[in-house]
């Protein structure tokens, strides 16, 4: 990662932990000199430790800046689906006047929303979906399935319809994870030559996929491309694939089109990616919920994914 992106990942993370260090209580910083007349809009991230999610952050808290006249409280589960939910009961409590939600998982999140419902306050929700997802007032985001059924058709392409596919899966009960996986294996099912031998979870860490790609290569078994649910698992995989000298011989692809993945394209070590529009989810968000919140009419808004290679590499690189 380029020493200014290293920069911002961690100032957006001192910036979250100074809107959200509030004591045991769990109750949310407030801004100073806020009125009773000022809007208030909750916004629950999922966790800000993933590198995709933080360009999200990053997104939202540069169109927050763009509305002076509303109070925005930022709030970090950390992945925990519990502390996310008390995160919203005091937004809750606090009446705020709009909810912006990244969820933790898709179990929870119809819960959340019908609180929310029950409450009349506007929840926008954003990056990822769920049964019961038109409940909520809006979502901003893209369709995950898509993604995953992109990447494994680029895939199938490049080995021509013929091979041993490693599938590393993000956190599992992840809409992301579930959705992108199905849509890898549908485009298997269609392709009688190629099968899945190896499939596992690398909970959205570089560091994670790394051993879990170190443990299969170790394992002897043949796998012709690793089809990661996010480029930061890619990526993982790559070092391990890279360190074993069979670069030449395993097909890598990522999801997300990140700054680091597009190094490692331009590189010529990552062959394919998709893009997923980090500032367009997280600034759609925040837009979407000021105008839930000052009364207006708001719809969702679908962000398409679009296929990266190395061919088309140059157009989304600092996109995200």
């Amino acid at each position: 990662m380029k020493k200014k992106n290293i920069f911002a990942a961690i100032l957006s993370l001192v910036m979250l932990l100074m809107v959200t260090a509030c004591g045991s209580s769990g109750e949310e910083a407030t801004s100073e000199g806020s009125s009773g007349d000022t809007k208030v809009i909750g916004v629950a991230l999922s966790s800000v430790s993933d590198t995709f999610r933080t360009y999200i952050y990053d997104a939202m808290n540069e169109e927050a800046q763009k509305h002076p006249d509303i109070e925005f409280v930022f709030s970090d589960a950390q992945d925990d689906s519990a502390r996310q939910l008390n995160q919203i009961e005091n937004y809750v409590s606090r009446n705020v006047d709009a909810i912006v939600l990244m969820p933790v998982d898709t179990v929870a999140a119809p819960d959340i929303v019908t609180m929310a419902n029950n409450a009349d306050i506007p929840i926008v929700v954003v990056n990822q979906t769920f049964d019961g997802i038109e409940e909520a007032t809006a979502f901003v985001g893209s369709t995950s399935i898509k993604a995953g059924l992109m990447q494994m058709e680029e895939v199938a392409k490049w080995l021509e319809g013929k091979g041993n596919i490693a599938i590393i899966e993000g956190g599992l009960g992840h809409e992301n994870q579930v959705k992108r996986t199905e849509g890898n294996h549908q485009i298997v099912d269609q392709h009688p030559g190629m099968e899945v031998v190896a499939q596992n979870t690398g909970e959205w860490s570089r560091t994670e996929a790394m051993r879990l790609m170190e443990n299969w290569l170790q394992s002897g078994r043949t796998i012709d491309a690793v089809v990661a649910n996010s480029d930061e698992m890619a990526i993982g995989a790559l070092l391990a694939i890279e360190a074993a000298g069979k670069l030449d011989d395993i097909i890598i692809a990522g999801i997300d089109a990140t700054p680091d993945a597009m190094e490692y394209m331009n590189a010529g070590k990552l062959e394919i990616t998709v893009f997923q529009d980090a500032k367009g989810q997280g600034a759609g968000s925040i837009q979407t919920a000021v105008k839930a919140a000052n009364g207006e009419q708001v719809e969702s808004i679908d962000i398409p994914f679009q296929l990266v290679t190395q061919e088309n590499a140059d157009k989304f690189v600092g996109k995200n």
